[in-house]
């Protein structure tokens, strides 16, 4: 086919890429990137020349896709934004800013405790935040869901397995005997993946150990023993659960440990004593918690 003959698709003629990329303000370079990256797929290609076609509606969207690339949205959610309709299109933006500006607020946050922190200031601004006890918790049977999980997965991770082992402590081993917790075996950050434990106590050991056998190893669950122990927690508003004050709380604990001239016996943990969905932000709702000894 002649390079310059005008194509049509269903009648209407088609652009070239150059024309095209005058209309959308692109450089050609530009559209084969996005054609390459599945976000603005030619009408037509010729296959003897390889010449891009491209249809003139096609324009708004290679702009829309130009406006989403420089909002910093990834490039699978442009994809999937552009083959929405326009209201579904709205929502699809609204939600993926309304989740930029959280992580921007948490990142404000941190800056200011890592400028704190650079300068010898940092514990002592999060430190009187905190006021750290000790409780002597007795033994506890518990089931458990352990996962590899980085951090951005972490939230999600903890409220799914925690309603799943309280769903079985209800059905299966005789009730819930105490509040939740989490246990960090390893730091779970962006690099780090723990694990992390999830746990119930519960009623009915017997009945526990019945349901662990039961459910093998799916999802990583098992029934154990959690040994009597002294811990020394500082309890957290719902506020305080994002970074950095939660880094706050632990290095308090940590810090009062050291103090009192006590050891870490065991792995941090997180115990969760009210319905996180029901919390407001200034409800206390965890505490943060290390297992000490002489």
């Amino acid at each position: 086919m002649d390079a310059h003959a005008q194509v049509r698709e269903g009648g209407e003629p088609l652009l070239t890429i150059g024309d095209f990329a005058a209309r959308a303000r692109l450089s050609p370079k530009a559209l084969r990137l996005y054609d390459r990256l599945g976000l603005l797929t030619p009408a037509y290609v010729d296959e003897s020349t390889g010449y891009r076609h491209y249809r003139p509606a096609q324009v708004e969207h290679a702009r829309m896709v130009v406006l989403l690339r420089r909002l910093g949205m990834p490039l699978a959610d442009i994809a999937a934004t552009v083959r929405l309709d326009g209201e579904q299109a709205g929502r699809a933006v609204a939600a993926y800013w309304a989740d930029v500006e959280e992580r921007h607020a948490e990142q404000r946050t941190l800056v200011g405790y890592l400028r704190g922190r650079l300068s010898e200031r940092g514990f002592e601004m999060y430190a009187k935040d905190f006021e750290v006890k000790t409780v002597d918790v007795p033994e506890q049977h518990v089931i458990c869901e352990s996962r590899h999980v980085l951090s951005e997965e972490l939230p999600v991770w903890i409220d799914a397995s925690t309603r799943r082992l309280e769903e079985a402590a209800e059905s299966e081993c005789g009730g819930m005997a105490d509040s939740p917790f989490v246990v960090y075996h390893a730091e779970v950050t962006q690099d780090s993946d723990g694990p992390a434990e999830a746990c119930v106590p519960v009623r009915d050991a017997a009945a526990a150990r019945a349901w662990a056998q039961k459910a093998g190893r799916e999802r990583g669950t098992s029934y154990r023993v959690e040994p009597a122990r002294r811990i020394a927690y500082t309890r957290i508003t719902k506020a305080q659960v994002s970074y950095p004050q939660i880094l706050g709380a632990f290095e308090a604990v940590e810090a009062w440990v050291a103090r009192e001239g006590l050891k870490v016996t065991g792995p941090c943990r997180e115990i969760y004593f009210v319905e996180w969905d029901t919390a407001g932000p200034e409800d206390q709702v965890c505490d943060v918690a290390f297992p000490v000894g002489e």
